[in-house]
């Protein structure tokens, strides 16, 4: 009987389909590029423009490795393929012919190729490095370039002005100066980028989106534009739309460090953190500002939130080299050396003190804080985005800290918030009570118990007929005694609690002849409202009167009002946080 042969069957070999696309080799080209591996980027980047031969943005690209590489030539003949075949629109592209010329010290040619880059790009992404090379190339012509316009530079002097302002944190001065260039220049996309910011550090969102739309309508590839975008899809939860512009920015490579900058910080913020850390890294090998300390604190920031702790204190130590006026660089530092778990933490991308430290040290000395606000914007711009978007808690002490300031920009914003109707009635109450006690005594218009109403610089209720001027000097009394010692929000209760006895007793009030008593009764129960140790031997001690007269008006107060009702109805929100921080 005939053996039969085993054959044995070898199972067939699992292939997993690999898409090879423009955006893989974009992909490879830009980790390569990360590695600093130009000669692999450069092959990637080909393949990216085989694929996808009409997209300009993967020539520049390729144009782009190759002047990193000398190939100067070649990467000229790709940027005019791109402006003659693909997209003309493109000025940047005479920029970058302009350096390659320069690199192969055909001097001519780069002055032709800058001249056309300033006679026609109305974004003025580059002006700064043109007018570097223009100074260069005069030098070396040994005659001054013949130059009929800037295109970019209408309205310059006017966005320089804006942008000095938004450095100094006048946020309501940048966005009306910006507004007038943007109606003038349209085509301005920095002064446009420059409004979305003033917008977003005022708390606008919807206007700032507005304006970031309007630069993407005018240039889809803006990556300032983008990159703004983004951060307001991930604020109002736009997931879907957050997740798709988040892969284009990840696939997008940035030569020009500002834009590597914007795209690290952005990427921070969106939480992808190890993106982030690397473009950061890659600034600190190859940036100029190498030496600011910002850009060692985003990365410090970044390498905490991936776990790289070692890194992140090698960070911070340079920054408090670089910057030791600061107390940044100490606060997180202490942070690191506090922690108990080797847990990512969790930083924002800015270079200030988280904003409740910031309210902790201003508490401490209420007399700095005028000048603390003023040589920080972006501390500066942290109150005002609290103002609009903080919970309740933050608002009133946000309101507290306008107490100190008191410049137009705080007048400003006070005056909109007490016009919102979708703020608390409580909160606006004690923005007006703010606003009067630095100076604004002009009529205001606010919008109280459901309607819009304008309000009188003179304090009184609504169902008081007449304000009497005794009435007035017991208010002022017991405001001049609290000034030190009481908060802004403190003082606006005492005021709203001698207005509301005052109403629920009229016209029966009693003869006042001793103000001092009922100043001093006012402070007592306000004091009582916010949990503060105090005596009547205390009060009646510093107002010169007797125990018997406070207590006597401290009980006229509290049956007309009613304490516990007053703690309901004055202080609802600020008594459900005093519970809730209380130890």
């Amino acid at each position: 009987m005939e053996k039969k042969k085993r054959v044995s069957v070898k199972p067939e070999p699992k292939i997993i389909p690999i898409s090879m696309d423009a955006t893989f080799f974009f992909e490879r080209a830009v980790q390569s590029l990360d590695r600093f591996h130009y000669d692999k980027a450069l092959k990637y980047f080909r393949r990216a423009v085989e694929y996808e031969q009409d997209n300009p943005v993967n020539h520049c690209n390729l144009a782009g490795v190759l002047s990193e590489l000398g190939k100067y030539e070649e990467s000229n003949e790709i940027l005019k393929e791109v402006l003659d075949r693909i997209d003309s629109s493109m000025t940047e592209c005479y920029f970058y012919m302009a350096n390659n010329y320069a690199n192969m010290d055909q001097h001519e040619l780069a002055e032709e190729a800058l001249v056309r880059y300033l006679e026609n790009d109305s974004s003025g992404q580059y002006l700064e490095e043109a007018e570097e090379m223009l100074d260069f190339l005069s030098y070396e012509l040994e005659r001054p370039t013949k130059l009929k316009t800037i295109k970019s530079r209408e309205g310059l002097y006017e966005h320089d002005q804006a942008r000095l302002l938004l450095e100094e944190g006048k946020f309501a001065e940048a966005v009306r100066l910006l507004e007038q260039i943007v109606e003038e220049h349209g085509e301005f996309l920095a002064a446009r980028n420059n409004l979305a910011l003033a917008y977003y550090y005022t708390g606008h969102f919807q206007k700032s989106l507005e304006a970031i739309l309007e630069v993407l309508d005018i240039d889809p590839g803006n990556l300032h534009a983008l990159c703004n975008l983004a951060i307001f899809y991930q604020h109002l939860g736009r997931k879907e739309e957050l997740a798709e512009l988040s892969i284009t920015l990840r696939k997008t490579f940035p030569f020009q460090q500002e834009h590597v900058f914007k795209l690290a910080t952005t990427m921070g913020i969106l939480g992808d953190h190890e993106k982030a850390y690397q473009l950061f890294r890659r600034l600190h090998k190859t940036s100029e500002t190498s030496l600011d300390p910002c850009l060692y604190h985003y990365a410090a920031v970044a390498a905490c939130n991936i776990g790289r702790f070692h890194e992140a204190r090698s960070f911070w130590k340079q920054v408090d080299k670089l910057d030791p006026g600061s107390d940044i660089a100490r606060f997180y530092l202490e942070q690191l050396n506090r922690r108990s778990d080797d847990r990512p933490m969790s930083l924002s991308y800015h270079y200030h003190l988280p904003f409740e430290e910031q309210f902790r040290q201003l508490e401490q000395s209420p007399e700095s804080i005028p000048d603390q606000i003023a040589k920080d914007p972006l501390v500066r711009s942290s109150f005002f985005w609290a103002l609009r978007h903080g919970d309740v808690e933050t608002k009133l002490q946000v309101l507290q800290t306008f107490g100190h300031i008191g410049d137009n920009e705080v007048k400003e914003a006070l005056s909109e918030f007490i016009a919102d109707p979708k703020e608390d009635d409580y909160l606006k109450k004690v923005a007006l009570f703010v606003l009067r006690s630095i100076g604004v005594d002009e009529p205001l218009e606010a919008h109280l118990d459901g309607g819009l109403k304008t309000i009188q610089s003179t304090v009184h209720a609504a169902d008081l007929p007449k304000w009497e001027p005794k009435w007035q000097v017991v208010m002022e009394t017991a405001h001049r005694q609290m000034h030190q010692r009481y908060d802004m929000i403190q003082q606006h209760d005492l005021q709203t609690l001698w207005v509301e006895y005052l109403s629920r007793v009229y016209p029966s009030v009693p003869r006042i002849t001793k103000v001092e008593g009922w100043s001093a009764a006012l402070e007592y129960l306000v004091a009582k409202m916010h949990r503060r140790s105090v005596s009547y031997h205390e009060v009646a001690s510093r107002y010169h009167t007797t125990v018997s007269t406070v207590s006597k008006n401290v009980k006229l107060i509290d049956e007309a009002c009613g304490l516990k009702e007053k703690m309901d109805a004055i202080l609802p929100k600020l008594w459900s946080v005093d519970n809730k921080g209380s130890e």
